[in-house]
């Protein structure tokens, strides 16, 4: 296996940022930060927790309508595979998100996310993500 260049690895400290910050904004309530998150024109799909898929600007109000019901939430994302090819990229990454509903925990899940990735003007961004939940512990209260 060769080294990676300076550039590759700076492209993949870029894109685990860009992965972490996914999980800053959501579990800190920013939602405007999924804007450095995601393309404008970003396919989502979360149908396999329950949620919906479509563009990001449904989702990202669907997310700042669902997520507000949940008393605390905590997403960890980790064990990412990135591949990068010139401008592109894919990534998967694993997934384990308590949920909190009335200040207790009501359930657990995880998973992964499979996304594809571009680098645009203003550094790397997902273009389209499909979670695939592999399991739950509990349910919704």
């Amino acid at each position: 296996m060769a080294r990676p260049t300076l550039e590759e690895l700076q492209d993949r400290f870029e894109i685990d940022e860009l992965l972490t910050r996914y999980a800053y904004a959501i579990d800190d309530r920013e939602f405007d930060l999924l804007d450095t998150v995601f393309t404008p024109d970003a396919k989502i799909d979360y149908t396999s927790a329950g949620g919906i898929a479509g563009a990001y600007p449904e989702i990202k109000a669907w997310l700042s309508e669902i997520l507000p019901m949940f008393s605390g939430y905590q997403h960890v994302v980790g064990n990412r595979r990135v591949t990068i090819d010139g401008d592109t990229g894919t990534s998967v990454s694993a997934f384990f998100n308590p949920m909190a509903m009335n200040g207790a925990i009501s359930f657990f899940c995880g998973g992964e996310y499979h996304d594809r990735l571009v680098r645009t003007a203003d550094g790397w961004r997902i273009a389209e993500r499909v979670e695939r939940t592999i399991w739950n512990w509990g349910v919704p209260t």
